[in-house]
């Protein structure tokens, strides 16, 4: 069986933490899922989708233990921090 696009994000992208004061929270996880899909040249699904994607994987948006990794955690700080460049 394939892996799923948010199978193939969460293995690139994240790694499990488990210090929470440095874990990512709702909106800088969908961002690091957009910037993965960005990079792969694919469309990202809806913010909807990929949180009931999460559920379905017991991830829930107010307290992950997933940190960014990668390629797509380095393309996230930069488009999101952009003046510090």
């Amino acid at each position: 069986m394939a892996a799923s696009q948010y199978d193939q994000f969460l293995q690139e992208a994240t790694t499990r933490d488990p210090e929470a004061d440095r874990a990512l929270w709702r909106n800088r996880l969908y961002g690091l899922y957009s910037r993965r899909c960005f990079l792969a040249q694919a469309a990202p699904r809806s913010e909807d989708a990929f949180w009931a994607a999460m559920k379905i994987k017991r991830i829930h948006s107010q307290r992950t233990s997933l940190r960014m990794r990668g390629p797509a955690a380095v393309d996230y700080m930069l488009a999101s921090y952009a003046g510090l460049v």
